[in-house]
């Protein structure tokens, strides 16, 4: 799908603007087809439906009147036969020979007069049943009636009802015969003498009415109760239905042929309403073995049946096709000749000029003003091209005085660059030079001196100066050894610096090497009388972050004293941090800063670190180093040579910091004492205050 779209968008690409125009006409017409042919396909669907409805009730209609016709001329020859002087008279004497003569010669006559030639009667009295057609007109009982026999039974029950007449879809089987019998009570001064009437044969009678031959219809004729008496299948029909009970759900239900039951129910009100309104047509859809169908309900109050037809809309001829291929075609010839009509119109109205502007404007890029612009027209082809040769004439005035203000820009520029490259060269030296001085006041002679191969450095300035040093001071009792973290970066930072030694050197000599505590008493006093806090903006910071230590290997003791540095030391297994105080020299909220003494274990090594190194960012997240993978470090590489420490840690420092900055100064101090008195224990440090 995306490819498809990438090559459309290719395709609209390499188009003109007249192609891309056309294109455009033809994607909006198919736009508007889609919601139309949507809403044409929905009106022609209701459309549909309502000459679906209205065919299928017309059809009930037409349908109720041809059962009517044959079956109320069968009931009114029916009701003539039984009510005959004749009949009656026969029915009271039945073996007078004169009235016997007399009956069956006027029987005769309307045997003729029936629509399947043929009558029956029945003697009430001796229960004989009389049967008569053109095969064999026989005046002779073909069999009588028992009460005790469930397939004579619907006789007793026609005669038990009140009705006058009944009509009934049964096979006689001692007979043979499948008819629609149209029973008539004989009755005389209100006394029953019998049952007489005409019948339909049932195959011509369906042929006829139900089995029309229409596509997509198919008819049935039910009783009140639902009851199949007319079916296409004659396996679904209720013969005899008059005197056996059927339940709703069996195959001889109309019902039955219907699959939702609330379908069902809505069937089972259309039959209620049409009986209780005869003339009404009702329909409803319905779902009959799994397939849609219309179905209309009619009531035919003469033979109290109802008539019901189903429609399949999918079969029955509602529309032709024909007209379908002719609007087709009209509506494609159509969209061509709006498409050729657009596509000239947009050439001769807009192409046309736009190519004229084209070539003037690439005359122009060749240096050529003369050739004269399509200003003559009075709308917005007409405006861009007055607004192009104002534009022309413009650059060409430009054109003109470019070449001299291009060199004069130029040699102003080639100016302003020497004056910039002098200035960033006194700039470089200058901070070069402060580097050489800020590394002259580093102790590193001192310590190669005294420690030698027992410390490691790493000194990294953000910048090519910074706010980090570190000192150290020799005594014949020990050594003083700390990590300065001056606030500020760069040149402000190194200026700092110097400051800070001097007031550093100065607190040495006032309270000596041997109490770092007191050092730092002393530095925060000096610092606050030479950069009173009062006398400073809010945005300069003076404070400083110290890590004091002193060392005495023959005693076994070293001495530490923190402004927001902490002292680690590690054998490999073991970490252990003596803790600095956590507020740095020169917080506006000073305090006084005391002694933590602690046991120099022999082969340990001692670590003081600026917060430059914990808070360098870097990572996936980009978080600050920590302290919790500082002292993973310690314990993996505490047991190796301090210089090979120390690559290690600038290794995996520059690995975390991939492609992030470099934050701040940092600066990581290791030392370890190899000349120890007494054996110290090899429990963790238990530092004790002063």
């Amino acid at each position: 799908m995306s490819s498809s779209i990438r090559e459309v968008n290719v395709m609209a690409a390499n188009l003109g603007l007249r192609g891309k125009s056309v294109l455009a006409l033809l994607v909006a017409c198919l736009l508007a087809l889609i919601p139309a042919s949507l809403i044409g396909w929905k009106a022609v669907d209701e459309v549909r439906r309502h000459f679906a409805t209205a065919y299928a009730e017309q059809y009930t209609l037409l349908q109720m009147q041809r059962i009517t016709a044959p079956v109320s001329r069968e009931l009114a020859l029916s009701r003539r036969f039984a009510n005959s002087v004749v009949t009656r008279e026969w029915l009271r004497q039945p073996e007078d020979p004169e009235r016997r003569e007399r009956f069956f010669a006027e029987a005769e006559g309307f045997r003729q007069q029936f629509g399947s030639n043929a009558y029956f009667i029945i003697d009430h009295a001796t229960h004989d049943y009389y049967f008569a057609d053109q095969r064999d007109a026989e005046p002779s009982p073909r069999y009588r009636l028992d009460a005790g026999e469930s397939q004579d039974a619907w006789y007793f029950a026609a005669m038990a009802s009140t009705s006058t007449y009944n009509i009934d879809v049964s096979h006689d089987r001692k007979l043979d015969r499948s008819m629609l019998w149209v029973n008539v009570k004989v009755r005389d001064n209100g006394e029953l003498l019998g049952l007489a009437g005409g019948a339909l044969d049932l195959e011509n009678y369906l042929s006829r009415v139900i089995r029309t031959g229409a596509p997509g219809l198919t008819s049935m004729i039910v009783d009140p109760r639902g009851i199949l008496q007319a079916h296409p299948d004659q396996s679904r029909l209720a013969l005899g239905s008059n005197s056996h009970p059927f339940e709703a759900d069996s195959q001889q239900h109309i019902q039955s042929l219907v699959d939702n039951a609330q379908q069902r129910e809505a069937l089972r009100q259309a039959m209620q309403a049409v009986v209780r309104r005869p003339g009404d047509i009702r329909g409803l859809e319905v779902e009959i073995d799994g397939e849609h169908r219309l179905l209309s309900v009619g009531y035919v109050p003469e033979l109290q049946w109802l008539l019901v037809t189903t429609l399949d809309m999918q079969a029955a001829p509602l529309f032709e096709g024909r007209w379908f291929w002719p609007l087709l075609g009209a509506l494609l010839l159509t969209l061509a000749i709006l498409t050729g009509a657009f596509a000239y119109a947009a050439h001769r109205l807009i192409l046309s000029p736009l190519k004229r502007l084209t070539l003037s404007a690439q005359a122009i890029t060749h240096g050529d003003y003369s050739l004269p612009l399509p200003a003559e027209r009075h709308d917005e082809i007409g405006e861009l091209s007055q607004a192009f040769s104002h534009m022309a004439r413009q650059v060409e005035d430009h054109t003109r005085n470019l070449a001299s203000q291009v060199r004069e820009r130029t040699h102003e520029l080639e100016t302003a660059h020497t004056a910039m490259a002098v200035a960033h060269k006194q700039l470089g030296d200058s901070i070069q030079y402060a580097s050489i001085i800020q590394r002259a006041i580093l102790p590193d002679a001192q310590l190669r001196q005294h420690l030698g191969a027992d410390h490691a450095i790493l000194w990294k300035p953000r910048d090519t100066v910074g706010g980090d040093f570190y000192v150290f001071r020799a005594t014949p009792s020990g050594y003083l050894i700390g990590v300065i973290d001056c606030a500020g970066h760069g040149v402000p930072g190194a200026l700092m610096t110097m400051l800070a030694r001097a007031i550093i050197d100065n607190a040495i000599a006032h309270e000596g090497a041997d109490d770092p505590a007191a050092i730092l008493n002393e530095i925060d006093h000096q610092s606050r009388q030479l950069l009173p806090e009062a006398q400073l903006p809010s945005s300069i910071a003076t404070n400083m972050d110290i890590g004091l230590a002193w060392v005495e290997p023959n005693a076994g003791r070293l001495t530490y004293a923190g402004a927001k540095l902490d002292l680690y030391a590690s054998d490999g297994h073991h970490v252990d941090c003596i803790k600095g105080s956590k507020r740095a020299l020169g917080h506006r909220r000073p305090i006084r800063y005391s002694n933590r003494h602690v046991p120099i274990h022999p082969g340990w090594s001692y670590y003081l670190c600026s917060d430059g190194f914990l808070d360098q960012a870097g990572g996936e997240h980009g978080f600050g180093f920590g302290n919790r993978r500082f002292e993973r470090l310690l314990t993996t590489l505490a047991a190796e040579a301090l210089d090979d420490q120390i690559k290690a840690f600038g290794s995996a420092l520059d690995d975390y910091r991939g492609d992030h900055p470099q934050r701040d100064d940092i600066t990581l101090l290791i030392f370890c004492v190899t000349s120890a008195g007494d054996e110290p224990p090899s429990s963790p440090l238990s530092p004790s205050q002063t």
